[in-house]
């Protein structure tokens, strides 16, 4: 508690510190001003642009640029202010409000875009806000309009559309969701909500329970980014904003859903900015009996955002993301063909406050504390199931008797244990906080040329519990810090950005993350030509991770600390490489990319039993120092493959996007799941079979071949329609099954084991009034009975409709 109270007390000193260095320059003008300059993709000056000045949707001044591409509004009474800005071959843009004091300058860079597709500013791959136009980085950019136009509950079905991803949901609404980028593991993403860390100790997040819930946009980098974000980025970063308030008068919202399998939604939103505060909140409850027994899932989610400008260029801004969720866990149900009487609860919640301040129009910091704290409880009351016991040694509970066929065309038929046995109830708990204070500056060195730099203090605190409150506690605190270094520089077409994050971990101790970015524009975007712009990129980089509490706790050198030789368990580690040509079309109203990645995860940690730690030259007395086994740094695999994408604007009424994964993943080292003695069973003679993970030389599991995604969008009039695809090609998997005598006559050979399937959504509304919408969501629109993983049954067709009333507002964007 005294290490959070002085955290707090730092951040507090430093924006008032950040206050008074921007407060000097207010005292000696009379009116405030906006100062600026019009900007092209590749950040060339405008000139001749024309401007229109707006207070409240109302035209104040207008001006054009001058041969620079500067603009300046001087003598500006208080309050919000947008410039449109216009130019002949651009679209015409509409800035977000900015507040301007009663004197001060506030300046403003308004990038125009060619075609219809907006470039939207990326905050995950650079040290600041730039265009995906001006970097190398691999990034797609889930906004609100598409979060809209797909009508969903969850984030987790945007993420479907973003090339390289796999999204994996075990079960009906609610049950755990992975997401893979570029065959990484699931652990291997960063995940920010609006910049407060989100992972569990040691990388792990559930993308199940993540409500669209006041979510604005999301944001997904495809590549290792430890420079700047330190742990958990081996494969990509995840980063989820919470909507701002910003219409003059307050908004207020409403919605109210229901459909089959028992499910209702409803919603509750006020959002509005005045002067210098700007504010904005929802709730939203979900409930769903998804369609099989014991599977009712409930969520309600709260999200908010609150900012105020302090003098005239220092912004405030607080979010709260909070919520809570009941899951009835029936387990596998094709497995056992019983339900389980399990069930999960969680809460998690996300806290942050940044303050960013803008000293000159060449130097600007930032300042960010946050804090999340998440606790799980897992319940099994009574045991399931049919008791045996062959040994004497108590009962474990068997399913039912089950024939379990695989897309490989092999199958089995037998009895899995459901519970094994032990004390009931079978509680289980888990609490983590993650406290973080960063910090960090960029400056304008010379044209063309920025640099920034930070750092980051972050105290981690977590803890597991098996048997209940009286049960001891497995318990680990890290402090951890960070620092990072990076500059990006232009020169005509050309945008390099690199730099190097140093980490140091309570755990492992010290590592460096280097990175470069690099694009190069061989055709310059044009609004006339059919062939436009032509983008080649490359991106280079190295990404760390560190254990999990229960993998720090079970490591080697915890087990058998008291043996020389043995060292603590290292970070997990990640190389990663892509390069790519991004083409513009049709006076930018199409863009077709192509990106081949190739990245590399060594030091993976791994649970390894005793019989088999020697082999990994580890000391006879380790060993069994180490009981049954431990965590140790193993295992490697690489992944490399192939990225095509698609998006184009047909007319002023169709949008698609579409895109296309090839990965190639191969598992080079690995001693656990038996892969130095596989696993065989008697049904399948001569054939290994990796039963909890798999073989050296196969794929990892739940990684398809051939995955990708389609978005169709008409807009006419007050009507708009979507069609969302996502297909998935065979997967390697395992059933992770044991018979009644622990034997491994339930499992099949793991290559093809799961099916490829495709999951078809539809949506759309209609605006029967300015405040009253009707709204339609359909998802599995063919019924497809397929399983995302094995022994797990995907939802069939499932329906939603309901309608949204708006009160009040203005849209002031």
């Amino acid at each position: 508690m005294h290490s959070n109270c002085v955290v707090v007390r730092r951040v507090i000193l430093t924006v008032a510190a950040l206050v008074l260095l921007a407060a000097p320059s207010s005292w000696a003008q009379n009116g405030g001003s906006i100062t600026g300059s019009v900007v092209d993709p590749l950040g060339g000056r405008v000139s001749g642009a024309s401007l229109t000045l707006m207070l409240a949707g109302q035209e104040v001044k207008s001006g054009t640029s001058d041969s620079k591409g500067d603009f300046s509004f001087d003598r500006l009474a208080e309050g919000r202010y947008q410039i449109q800005a216009s130019s002949p071959g651009f679209q015409t843009r509409t800035t977000d409000a900015v507040f301007v004091g009663r004197s001060g300058m506030v300046s403003v860079e308004v990038a125009l875009a060619i075609g219809p597709l907006e470039q939207n500013v990326s905050v995950t791959a650079a040290a600041t806000d730039v265009l995906p136009s001006q970097i190398g980085a691999q990034v797609t950019v889930i906004d609100s309009q598409t979060l809209d136009t797909l009508g969903k509950v969850d984030v987790l079905e945007a993420l479907r559309l973003v090339p390289g991803a796999q999204i994996v949901q075990t079960g009906g609404r609610g049950g755990a969701t992975s997401l893979f980028v570029r065959g990484g593991n699931s652990n291997f993403n960063k995940v920010l909500v609006d910049g407060v860390p989100a992972n569990d100790i040691g990388g792990g997040f559930d993308f199940g329970t993540v409500a669209a819930t006041g979510v604005d946009r999301v944001e997904v980098l495809r590549e290792s980014n430890s420079m700047l974000f330190g742990t958990d980025s081996l494969a990509g970063v995840v980063n989820i904003t919470t909507r701002r308030g910003r219409s003059r008068i307050p908004e207020f919202g409403y919605s109210l859903d229901g459909g089959n399998l028992g499910t209702v939604r409803t919603s509750a939103s006020l959002g509005g900015a005045m002067r210098r505060v700007d504010y904005f909140s929802e709730y939203a409850y979900f409930r769903t009996d998804n369609n099989t027994p014991n599977n009712t899932y409930k969520n309600g989610t709260y999200a908010g955002r609150f900012s105020v400008v302090l003098g005239n260029n220092t912004d405030v801004s607080g979010t709260i993301r909070r919520a809570d969720s009941t899951y009835g866990s029936p387990n596998g149900f094709t497995l056992f063909q019983i339900a389980d009487d399990s069930t999960q609860k969680g809460d998690f919640t996300h806290v942050g406050v940044t303050a960013q301040t803008q000293i000159n129009t060449r130097w600007q910091t930032s300042v960010r504390f946050a804090s999340m704290v998440q606790n799980t409880h897992s319940s099994n009351p009574s045991p399931t199931g049919t008791p045996f016991d062959p040994f004497g040694f108590g009962a474990n509970y068997l399913g039912q008797t089950v024939t379990l066929r695989g897309a490989n065309g092999y199958s089995v038929t037998g009895r899995g244990i459901l519970d094994f046995g032990g004390t009931f109830p079978s509680l289980f708990d888990s609490h983590t906080t993650r406290n973080l204070i960063t910090g960090s500056t960029s400056v304008r060195v010379l044209p063309g040329l920025d640099v920034s730099g930070g750092g980051r203090y972050e105290r981690e605190d977590g803890f597991t519990q098996l048997g209940g409150a009286s049960a001891p506690k497995s318990q680990s605190t890290r402090d951890n810090g960070g620092a990072f270094l990076e500059g990006r520089g232009t020169y005509q077409r050309l945008f390099v950005s690199g730099g190097a994050g140093f980490e140091h971990n309570a755990v492992f101790g010290n590592a460096v993350s280097p990175r470069v970015s690099v694009a190069l524009y061989l055709r310059s975007p044009s609004s006339t030509s059919s062939l436009g712009d032509t983008k080649l990129s490359l991106n280079a980089g190295k990404g760390i991770k560190a254990p999990a509490i229960f993998q720090e706790l079970s490591s080697l050198f915890k087990l058998a600390a008291a043996v020389p030789g043995v060292g603590p368990i290292a970070p997990e580690r990640a190389r990663s490489f892509d390069v790519g040509v991004e083409q513009g079309l049709v006076q930018g109203r199409v863009r077709a990319r192509a990106t081949y990645f190739d990245n590399s995860y060594e030091n993976l940690i791994e649970f390894v039993s005793n019989t088999v730690l020697p082999q990994l030259g580890v000391s006879q007395a380790a060993a069994a120092a180490s009981g049954f086994g431990a965590y140790v740094n193993s295992q490697s695999y690489d992944a490399r493959g192939l990225e095509l994408s698609l998006d184009a604007m047909l007319g002023t009424m169709v949008r698609v996007a579409g895109s296309y994964t090839y990965l190639d993943a191969t598992v080079k080292a690995s001693l656990s799941g038996g892969a130095l003695k596989p696993a065989t069973n008697p049904a399948f003679p001569g054939i290994q079979i990796g039963a909890f993970s798999p073989l050296i030389g196969n794929r990892p599991f739940r990684r398809p071949t051939n995955s990708g995604s389609i978005l169709v969008s008409y807009v006419m009039g007050k009507a708009q329609i979507a069609l969302a695809e996502y297909f998935s090609g065979r997967q390697d998997d395992s059933t992770f099954m044991s018979d009644a005598s622990f034997g491994n006559s339930m499992l099949l050979p793991n290559k093809g084991l799961d099916a490829a399937y495709a999951k078809i959504d539809l949506s759309g509304s209609y605006q029967i009034h300015p405040r009253l919408k009707w709204y339609l969501s359909i998802e599995n629109l063919a019924n497809a009975k397929y399983e995302a993983a094995f022994g797990f049954p995907a939802l069939p067709i499932t329906a939603r409709t309901g309608a949204t009333v708006t009160l009040g507002g203005d849209r002031v964007k």
